[in-house]
């Protein structure tokens, strides 16, 4: 675990704007932006599945970061004051991924607003989001992988450079990898599923799910700051779980799609 203050684009002062900040605001700003211009092409009360979205940000923001401080407590528990110092990165995304749908959907429910197409009209945004929010890593130097000599090759300054690593110069860009495959499952859930999916609801949101899930798990077999259980990175099990519960959540909104109470 490798903590820095992280990349500064502008200061002014003891007025300190980081590059991760910037990515990941301007990776929400896009994403509700999307989702609320795909919510009103849907018909659907575009406003309000937005505000729905914003407290599910929210929720994932928190459970990213507290799923991030629960495997690295070794570190978090001798430096209590860094746990709050999101600024300087360590977002799970697994960790956002299990409590923000979840708020996002309660509240849906609890406004009387269709929480399946509501879910649906977010897994665009999502992907797009993860996309762009993928680039903060790269300003902070995190989340890349093993050592490599690919022509795309990203070079790691030797403070951030790993414990048994010291020696080498470059490594495998896996936020870059995961930011292009997050750029494809867009693609994919807009130009082909999304069409394919519309009279299915909820199928969409478990596609974007499965694809996340794929990537993450081949991405990951290359990171050097995987999460461990015992010999499994804990990245790859969420992505497997992540998988089963897109198949069966695909499969379930199919079914009740084509069940007569449905229609």
């Amino acid at each position: 675990m490798f903590s820095s203050p992280g990349a500064i684009a502008v200061q002014i002062g003891p007025v300190v704007i980081r590059w991760y900040g910037i990515l990941m605001a301007t990776a929400i700003v896009v994403g509700l932006w999307v989702g609320h211009r795909r919510a009103k092409r849907e018909g659907l009360p575009a406003d309000e599945i937005i505000s729905c979205a914003q407290w599910a940000i929210l929720a994932g923001l928190v459970g990213a970061r507290l799923y991030e401080v629960a495997f690295n407590w070794d570190y978090y528990g001798q430096y209590p004051a860094k746990i709050i110092a999101v600024w300087e990165g360590g977002l799970a995304i697994h960790g956002g991924l299990i409590l923000g749908p979840l708020v996002g959907a309660w509240l849906a429910h609890r406004w009387k607003l269709p929480v399946l197409r509501g879910l649906d009209v977010t897994a665009a945004p999502l992907a797009l989001g993860q996309a762009i929010g993928r680039w903060g890593n790269f300003f902070n130097e995190e989340a890349f992988g093993a050592p490599t000599d690919l022509p795309w090759r990203l070079y790691i300054s030797p403070p951030r450079r790993p414990l048994g690593f010291t020696q080498y110069e470059y490594f495998h860009p896996t936020f870059l990898y995961e930011s292009l495959w997050d750029l494809l499952v867009f693609g994919l859930l807009v130009a082909w599923l999304g069409p394919r999916l519309r009279n299915r609801p909820g199928a969409l949101f478990f596609c974007y799910l499965g694809l996340y899930s794929v990537g993450r798990f081949a991405i990951e077999g290359l990171r050097l700051d995987s999460f461990w259980l015992g010999s499994y990175r804990v990245p790859q099990l969420a992505s497997l779980v992540g998988v089963l519960v897109a198949v069966v959540g695909v499969a379930w909104a199919k079914r009740r799609a084509a069940s007569p109470a449905a229609r």
